[in-house]
């Protein structure tokens, strides 16, 4: 008789844990949310995180706050979130960097498609194929010739491992079939100081931190990487330039550790969307030459899907350029 109480008593314990589960998700929130940026403050990721934390803490009711960890390409903030505990209270927002560490990094406290819940995708920005003042080439061809030519002779800024632009580097010398020489800078900002001054012969960034240097001529451009042309720039596309295949975004999006209730991931999904569709959002966006996601990729069942296809789109392109961490 013991034994069968304490099978029914068991048994109802665990019967209660899912409603526990449902009356938690039912009040959520009622404290601050947090979502880790794994970038300073003020780079682009930041930037965005606080428009869609401002955006999201009106549509939660609660306040929504930016903690920045940076280091190891965005690895220490993405393990911090992967062993939070999965209550909805602790986000990571991340850019494509997400994808590629899957392959760049030969060992990692977390999975990157396991260890996290996607919850929306948020932003879309074109990378953009730029030159010292004085390169010779005339268009996104003649840079692809160049590299050709030259190989190594030539030299390729980028901001460390994982981010877009070395991303997008090892894209353009897949793209030329030939290896150029890399610099490796602490940021954007001195990269495209030393392509102004013509230390530096390329450049592959974010139209984000471009666009005023290529709107006041001190640096070449040649493309933007995104299927339609950004407006504002007078900038052929990598395909209207002949290069369908070196075309890629700077996306962000939004996780939550993995099992995190599904009722709170729909939670923070519908506030993304809804702060996805606020004015001064979308306004500052444009500002920022970045795109906001669709209603429809600002969901947890597109994310899930492109950040799979990221990872298996990124992985050859790696492991062809060789360039992993240690």
């Amino acid at each position: 008789m013991l034994q069968r109480r304490t099978l029914l008593a068991a048994g109802s314990a665990l019967l209660a844990i899912p409603a526990l589960r449902s009356a938690r998700a039912a009040g959520f929130p009622d404290h601050a949310v947090t979502i880790t940026v794994p970038f300073a403050a003020g780079g682009p990721t930041d930037v965005v995180s606080r428009l869609v934390a401002e955006g999201m803490s009106k549509n939660l009711g609660q306040p929504v706050v930016v903690e920045n960890i940076t280091g190891a390409g965005g690895t220490i903030a993405a393990a911090r979130v992967a062993q939070a505990r999965p209550d909805g209270y602790t986000l990571l927002m991340h850019h494509i960097g997400h994808a590629s560490t899957a392959t760049l990094y030969r060992k990692l406290p977390y999975d990157v498609q396991e260890s996290f819940a996607p919850l929306g995708l948020v932003s879309d920005a074109a990378m953009t194929v730029v030159a010292r003042p004085d390169f010779p080439a005339a268009d996104l061809q003649g840079v692809l010739a160049a590299i050709q030519e030259k190989g190594d002779a030539l030299t390729l800024a980028h901001s460390g491992l994982g981010g877009a632009n070395q991303l997008c580097g090892m894209l353009l010398q897949r793209t030329a079939g030939k290896a150029l020489t890399s610099v490796v800078f602490r940021g954007s900002a001195p990269a495209i100081t030393d392509l102004m001054a013509g230390r530096i012969d390329l450049f592959c960034d974010q139209a984000t931190n471009t666009v005023g240097f290529i709107r006041d001529g001190r640096i070449k451009a040649y493309a933007v990487t995104l299927p339609e042309r950004v407006p504002g720039l007078d900038l052929p596309t990598t395909a209207e330039a002949g290069a369908p295949q070196f075309a890629m975004s700077t996306w962000h999006g939004l996780y939550a550790p993995r099992g995190t209730p599904p009722e709170v991931q729909e939670r923070l999904s519908a506030a993304i969307r809804a702060a996805l569709r606020e004015e001064r959002l979308l306004a500052r966006f444009g500002e920022l030459v970045t795109a906001p996601a669709s209603q429809e990729r600002a969901t947890p069942a597109y994310h899930a899907r492109f950040l799979a296809e990221e990872v298996a789109r990124w992985r050859p392109i790696i492991q062809d350029a060789g360039q992993y961490a240690d």
